[in-house]
């Protein structure tokens, strides 16, 4: 059985390269309101960072064709990569199961650092969790993965409507408490409890102005080791409880999902040019009229906590799949015809590192707002926000393709496959 070692740059399909780099780069505008404002106002975006004139316009564009939506094509990459990545060592006579799990722990110790060390949100340690359940289906037909994708998925709105339904009880009883105390009357323990519930939901997800200004200036004097010790517990209750309402459903249906798209050639391109514009028109024309619905009526309910979680979320969470399939469409038409190749190019450079420029733009963000950097948290409105999306896109756009004329690997690519093979990989470009 020949030696497994990491694929030739000549082996890469330069459209997989591609579309990650776009939603490498697409990430970004939902990532930065998490380093650059209070948390809430990420669910809540009348709370902080603007949300009139250019602010609700910025808002309404990143909603609708970058939020779930990268982080879809993303999580489908990841799948296709299983496949392709089995596929190969299969060809080349290498047992993949052990080399696969090595590979996806070795990403789970990467995302654990980066939730700790640098922000909660990481998303790397879902990846590699959620890559070792779907290992096992790669097997199936592309009919089968599409199908139990999509029933992988359902759970996730079943286990959000339950919490909102004990939402909306502990406001009915808070309601209940306050007539009762208008007329004199005396509450039951359990009104009193769901009520003093009820008044933790509502300062965690309606804080009050000075609430939130104690928290921007938590951000911007805190030190490196105050705010990773803030930093803790957010990320546990992402890799916990966000994890399993949430993440174990959506990203293993979408892995699914990428699988059966690799099988069928559509993220290598080897389907018809007519395809691809027809799955851009398609996913465009049916998924951003009910995104956008979501976004209508979430502004109408006010990002009330009891309607987000009781089906507010789920235009956007579904509607984003057929949104992701336009982009991808949409993407691949573009680098098969031969378009924009100065683009394309640097798109597939900053995909080929997407590892490093994922974690990079934690760095910069991370120096940007936090007190032991420039401490501009709470400083930027949303649009202030993209002007410094578009300049990290700027600087990974030109930075990346210069990279790697020079060497093989990312950096953190470079040493994710050295752990991975078990001995140090050969870094500069056999070119240079």
């Amino acid at each position: 059985m020949e030696t497994a070692t990491p694929i030739l740059s000549s082996e890469r399909i330069d459209s997989i390269d591609v579309l990650r780099g776009v939603a490498l780069l697409g990430i970004l505008p939902m990532n930065i309101p998490w380093f650059a404002l209070p948390g809430i106002a990420f669910l809540n975006p009348t709370l902080a960072g603007g949300f009139s004139g250019a602010n609700f316009v910025a808002w309404v564009v990143c909603y609708v064709l970058f939020d779930e939506k990268m982080m879809t094509i993303f999580s489908m990459l990841f799948g296709g990569g299983l496949v392709l990545m089995t596929e190969r060592m299969r060809q080349r006579g290498c047992s993949p199961a052990a080399f696969f799990y090595r590979r996806s722990a070795i990403l789970l110790l990467i995302g654990l650092a980066h939730a700790y060390l640098l922000w909660a949100g990481d998303i790397l340690v879902s990846y590699a969790l959620c890559g070792m359940l779907v290992y096992p289906l790669r097997k199936l037909s592309p009919k089968s993965l599409i199908v139990v994708g999509l029933l992988v998925m359902l759970p996730s709105a079943w286990l959000s409507r339950n919490k909102s339904a004990s939402f909306a009880e502990a406001r009915d009883a808070a309601g209940r408490v306050q007539t009762a105390q208008a007329h004199g009357e005396t509450s039951s323990d359990t009104d009193l409890a769901l009520a003093q519930e009820w008044d933790g939901i509502q300062n965690g997800f309606r804080p009050t102005s000075r609430e939130i200004a104690a928290t921007i200036a938590e951000h911007r004097q805190g030190s490196y080791w105050q705010l990773a010790l803030h930093r803790a517990p957010n990320a546990l209750g992402v890799e916990t409880t966000k994890f399993g309402r949430t993440f174990i459903w959506t990203i293993t249906g979408r892995m699914l999902i990428g699988m059966a798209l690799m099988k069928l050639g559509v993220f290598s391109a080897q389907r018809s040019p007519r395809f691809y514009r027809a799955l851009a028109l398609a996913g465009y024309g049916l998924g951003l009229p009910v995104v956008g619905v979501g976004a209508y009526r979430l502004i109408q309910h006010d990002f009330d906590v009891v309607y987000l979680f009781g089906g507010g979320t789920e235009f956007n969470d579904f509607g984003s799949l057929l949104v992701a399939l336009g982009h991808i469409g949409t993407v691949v038409a573009i680098h098969q015809a031969g378009l924009a190749r100065w683009l394309t190019r640097r798109l597939a450079a900053v995909g080929r590192t997407a590892l490093s420029n994922y974690l990079m733009q934690s760095v910069i963000c991370s120096m940007l707002f936090d007190g032991y950097g420039f401490g501009l948290f709470g400083a930027l409105d949303r649009v202030e926000l993209l002007g410094v999306v578009a300049a990290i896109w700027v600087w990974q756009l030109w930075c990346c393709p210069l990279w790697l004329n020079y060497f093989r690997f990312g950096p953190v690519e470079w040493l994710w496959r050295s752990l991975t093979y078990r001995h140090a990989q050969p870094m500069w470009n056999p070119k240079v």
